[in-house]
């Protein structure tokens, strides 16, 4: 059987992965300052995240591990990831508008935006509950009206544990719903992708370790391929 590039990228990192026991977590501080790395010079599409610690690469042992830039390698994309670890719709959040993320994604002018916010808005749900609809309609809106020919996808929200709050639904719900209000694509089913599998997360049993982003890539890849991307 033959392994498309994505596939095989992702069987050598499992791989790696299992001989090294590479399953240390960078265990990042929430902080409102994005930390933006250059990607290489490419002829591909630009493509920016919006994401929090899952997306920037938490608990991979590499940025070129990290599931963003494994898909963004194979697909010859050139990546903007200013992901935030710790940051949500809401929570660990002062800015909202110029200066926050997708100002900074609307700035770039990419030809696709991949969103994958929402796990951290768990872990302030109650305080934040009444506000959170408002602003993930509100950062999609504004992403869509000022990037009109960009792609826009958004994601299930991702979570880690087979215990699920009732906020993780909720917030689904949420997302899903302010997804489709704007015409954007959206992958279901991201919050079980990690389901099951402690061996995929690193020792902090919070962020997926190299393993983990190449699970995390190869539903993403499934997905994208499934929307034509």
């Amino acid at each position: 059987m033959k392994l498309n590039p994505v596939a095989r990228t992702i069987a050598a990192t499992v791989l790696v992965a299992a001989m090294l026991g590479l399953a240390a977590c960078t265990n990042a501080t929430a902080s409102d300052e994005p930390v933006i790395v250059a990607a290489a010079d490419s002829d591909g599409a630009r493509v920016a995240f919006y994401g929090d610690s899952y997306t920037l690469g938490s608990g991979a042992s590499g940025q070129a591990l990290r599931w963003s830039t494994v898909l963004s390698e194979q697909y010859g994309w050139d990546e903007l990831n200013p992901s935030v670890s710790g940051l949500g719709f809401m929570r660990n959040r002062t800015l909202f508008g110029e200066g926050d993320l997708p100002s900074l994604i609307i700035a770039d002018n990419p030809d696709v935006v991949i969103v994958t916010m929402g796990l951290n808005d768990n872990f302030t749900f109650g305080a934040f509950a009444d506000e959170l609809p408002g602003q993930i309609t509100s950062d999609f809106d504004r992403l869509s009206t000022a990037l009109p020919n960009a792609r826009l996808v958004v994601v299930e929200p991702f979570w880690y544990k087979a215990e699920r709050p009732a906020s993780v639904d909720v917030i689904i719900s949420w997302v899903r719903t302010a997804a489709l209000k704007v015409g954007a694509d959206y992958v279901p089913s991201a919050s079980y992708w990690l389901a099951g599998h402690p061996e995929w997360m690193s020792s902090d049993n919070l962020h997926p370790n190299d393993a983990g982003h190449a699970a995390i890539a190869a539903e993403m890849d499934r997905a994208l391929r499934a929307l034509g991307i």
